[in-house]
């Protein structure tokens, strides 16, 4: 009889404070924090969303006109992915071995994307070289006016790795069944949560601020996407010190300051006996009753017609 292999992976959360609104400064922050999980030894790490330059919580609390200043700001301070920049950082993931999930702010041509490589979040592989780049598909809420959205190739969010199948998602992506689906097709393994900073309703504002703006709800989608997926999911997300607090003008109330990185090892191997019970995209599904489109087509502004005569 074949026994079970184990495939032991050692992963990281990341749980830190963004260099808010300055891009070298929150490149050399996820260096470090890069350098840090290559000494504990770990296979996978995951960053909060949109962990540079920070998120711009002040686009829910002032006006576009006195944001403008702000906003400005932080464009240019967001990350190309064609840049220097970006390649120190995937010289810093093949010095460490280290799978990184990144979420930033991407800034291309004249537009912000959510993006990944991971915010997007991106993903970088242990050999330096990005192997997927996506794109949140809806921000939210009053997101939608800063950031431009994710097109159909930004649902692919699972690629292969050494360490087993890694995927990601941003934020409020988490409450969209129908994505959360399609990953669970993709045979996701590990999925990395990126979150912005969030906290308790605060008692300044009452019940007037909705229970499903907290981390308490933030930490209940994820435990969603793990049930569902039979997947290890890590929740990273950022924090806010009180010396920043006044700069990013979010409410009234001082969210956790405290940082860390939190690591597991975990058997890959284990979501098959998960899957024992509940295999959503498996034998737990009735595609004859139930089935999901997908359009995987990226749109894009401008199509060039074909030459004559082609």
């Amino acid at each position: 009889m074949t026994a079970p292999v184990e495939r032991r992976v050692r992963v990281a959360a990341i749980q830190a404070e963004p260099v808010w609104n300055d891009l070298q400064g929150g490149v050399n922050k996820v260096i470090s924090l890069l350098d840090d999980v290559g000494k504990e030894g770990a296979n996978v790490v995951g960053f909060p969303e949109v962990f540079i330059p920070g998120y711009p919580w002040s686009i829910f609390t002032a006006t576009p006109l006195d944001n403008a200043p702000f906003m400005e700001e932080y464009f240019h301070n967001s990350l190309a992915v064609d840049s220097d920049e970006m390649r120190r950082i995937q010289a810093a993931v093949k010095e460490n071995g280290t799978f990184c999930v990144l979420g930033f702010s991407e800034r291309y041509q004249g537009s912000l994307y959510i993006s990944q490589v991971r915010n997007i979040p991106v993903f970088i592989n242990t050999d330096g070289q990005i192997v997927h780049h996506r794109r949140k598909t809806k921000p939210t809420h009053v997101e939608r006016a800063y950031w431009g959205t994710g097109e159909g190739d930004s649902l692919k969010c699972v690629v292969d790795s050494p360490f087993g199948r890694i995927g990601a998602l941003n934020c409020w992506e988490h409450t969209q069944p129908l994505l959360r689906y399609y990953e669970y097709q993709q045979d996701v393994d590990i999925h990395v949560a990126s979150w912005p900073v969030l906290w308790d309703r605060p008692e300044s504002v009452g019940s007037r601020w909705p229970y499903f703006i907290t981390g308490d709800m933030s930490s209940r989608l994820s435990q969603v996407m793990a049930f569902e997926g039979a997947c290890f999911v890590l929740v990273c997300t950022q924090v806010m010190s009180e010396e920043n607090f006044d700069k990013n003008k979010p409410i009234a109330t001082m969210p956790s300051d405290k940082e860390g990185i939190l690591y597991a090892n975990v058997d890959v191997n284990d979501k098959l006996r998960a899957k024992q019970w509940l295999d959503v995209v498996g034998h737990y599904s009735r595609p004859d009753l139930l089935s999901l489109r997908v359009n995987t087509h990226p749109s894009k502004p401008v199509f060039f017609a074909e030459e004559p005569g082609k």
